[in-house]
């Protein structure tokens, strides 16, 4: 069950709801596109923040360092180009600690709401994408490889995965981000992954900024190929 918070809680176009279920509660915000027409089929991007940002206040999953990663689908002249639901959920802790096969709690409200969103909107299902930092990053890799053929293509930024189901995930596009220098998630972690991936018979993109740390993101959204390379991709 989805539940607004407010009906005037909307932030930059985002409207704020909370999931329940019995697996728990979970905050979410859901930017619909300004041209919005049940009569047509739109891409969703899912956007999993950093660990910073996880708690309950269900603002900043699209603010401070997350701001990029989820105003920058719904940019006014990105939004007439690529019109698409921006799908911003909120955890209490980490996302996925990418140890085994099964899939976090967390990870599986996630998709629940997704489903949610696609009961109540017109949604492409061969156009869903998650992209995520950090932690964030972390749940990005777990969702493609615990639910391989689901996501169209997948953005993970200075994020972690398990090298040994990476094979899952060979069939979808991915275009992997991490800064030479991190000092938190260890810039191996990206390597190992597309490593993987390559041996499973995938073909990666992989951007590797070199002297740079763990803060990649204002790069990471400057790409000019960015934007376009996500939309093309169609499961």
């Amino acid at each position: 069950m989805a539940t607004p918070l407010s009906s005037q809680d909307v932030v930059d176009g985002f409207l704020g709801k909370i999931h329940m279920s019995r697996r728990g509660l979970m905050p979410y915000r859901l930017f619909v596109p300004p041209t919005y027409d049940k009569a047509k089929k739109y891409p969703l991007v899912i956007w999993l923040h950093g660990g910073g940002s996880a708690g309950d206040d269900n603002l900043g999953q699209i603010s401070r360092d997350n701001r990029l990663g989820t105003h920058f689908w719904t940019r006014p002249e990105n939004q007439e180009r690529h019109p698409a639901f921006v799908l911003a959920p909120q955890s209490l802790g980490g996302w996925d600690s990418n140890i085994g096969a099964s899939m976090s709690a967390e990870l599986q409200l996630v998709l629940e709401i997704l489903e949610a969103v696609r009961r109540d909107y017109s949604i492409d299902a061969d156009r869903l994408y998650v992209a995520g930092q950090s932690n964030g990053g972390m749940g990005a890799w777990g969702l493609i490889t615990k639910r391989p053929g689901m996501f169209a293509a997948a953005i993970p930024l200075c994020g972690a995965g398990n090298p040994g189901l990476a094979a899952r995930a060979a069939k979808t596009p991915v275009w992997a981000f991490h800064g030479e220098k991190d000092d938190v998630i260890e810039v191996a972690e990206s390597r190992n992954m597309i490593a993987a991936m390559k041996r499973g018979g995938g073909m990666p993109r992989y951007t590797e900024y070199k002297g740079v740390g763990h803060d990649i993101w204002e790069l990471v959204f400057k790409e000019p190929e960015l934007l376009e390379w996500l939309f093309a991709q169609h499961r």
